[in-house]
């Protein structure tokens, strides 16, 4: 296996696990989602902001911001300005963002190779202000591990009202459903 097989599994794992989670937050009322309850990001809305938020600027920085860009309700584009910004107070519409921005990442690592994965990457962090620059397989497997880091926060915040997002190892998504490549 390469870098480039494992980038492809962790998208469709990314994917399967956004459905799951989402399913679940579906099941909570506006108000519970959006409590803020001390997490990082404030409450489970919070949170789901700002992965796609995240998710959407690194995608940008690999194939090209324009490609990855996130438009308002009357179809202008949002401008980024921190990562905790909210981007969609509407849960639906968060919902169907989510989606779009899942397929994108699926269909740029199913055409990804272990070349593009070389060189080095450039960029200005948002967290810092800082440009940075580092070999690009860093950023992506960051952009993966990130995911993952905050979806196990938002399946903590499910389980503290009672829900369940059921099984969320990789090794579950593997077995069941996932790339056998």
């Amino acid at each position: 296996m390469d870098l480039a097989q494992y980038c492809r599994a962790m998208a469709q794992y990314n994917a399967w696990m956004n459905r799951k989670i989402y399913n679940v937050c579906a099941e909570l009322s506006d108000p519970d989602r959006k409590r803020d309850v001390g997490a990082f990001f404030r409450s489970i809305h919070g949170t789901l902001n700002h992965l796609l938020l995240t998710d959407s600027v690194q995608l940008g920085r690999f194939i090209g911001a324009d490609r990855t860009k996130l438009l308002d309700e009357r179809g202008a584009p949002i401008v980024i300005r921190s990562l905790d910004q909210e981007l969609y107070s509407d849960f639906v519409r968060l919902r169907t963002e989510r989606e779009k921005l899942d397929t994108l990442i699926e269909q740029w690592t199913n055409s990804l190779t272990l070349a593009d994965l070389c060189g080095q990457l450039r960029y200005v962090a948002m967290a810092d202000g800082r440009e940075h620059e580092h070999p690009k397989w860093w950023a992506v497997v960051h952009m993966f591990n990130h995911q993952t880091h905050h979806r196990g926060q938002v399946t903590t915040l499910l389980k503290q009202l009672g829900r369940d997002p059921g099984v969320t190892d990789l090794m579950a998504f593997l077995r069941s459903e996932g790339t056998h490549a």
